[in-house]
């Protein structure tokens, strides 16, 4: 019976770590499977790298993306970390119904407001100093 009391622990453990760890990574990485042997010709992706492009063909292991017009690269399945929804437009792109705001004007002025003219260094902005005892220096004791 001291054995198996040693032992147990261990086991637990073990058990854990499956459904905590490996289940769920074998899970994803099934998925990621599914998804790469999915694609076709016209799917809008997104590479491990951040890259997004179109699928022009896929050729066994291997899929040719259009990252611009006119622009064709060859990848392997795997790098393909997930297919784009039209829903799922890059946050740096802007959409076509927004205005296009030229933030760095706006971020330029502002900045300029607070560099002083003589020596190009950014000003402190200090509160005004309040004159208290009459003048009379404070930490000295009076008798």
């Amino acid at each position: 019976m001291g054995q198996l009391g040693s032992i147990l622990p261990l086991i637990l453990l073990v058990v854990v770590f499956y459904f905590l760890l490996i289940r769920p990574q074998r899970k994803r990485q099934q998925e990621a499977t599914r998804m790469q042997n999915s694609l076709g010709p016209g799917a809008r992706v997104m590479t491990t790298t951040g890259l997004f492009a179109t699928v022009v063909a896929v050729e066994n292991e291997d899929v040719v993306l259009e990252v611009a017009p006119g622009i064709e690269t060859r990848w392997v399945k795997a790098a393909i970390g997930r297919v784009v929804t039209p829903g799922d437009a890059p946050a740096d792109e802007p959409l076509a119904d927004e205005p296009v705001v030229d933030v760095a004007a706006d971020d330029t002025a502002a900045d300029e407001a607070k560099v002083d003219d003589k020596d190009d260094t950014p000003r402190e902005e200090t509160e005004p100093t309040v004159e208290r005892n009459g003048g009379k220096d404070s930490s000295s004791k009076q008798s």
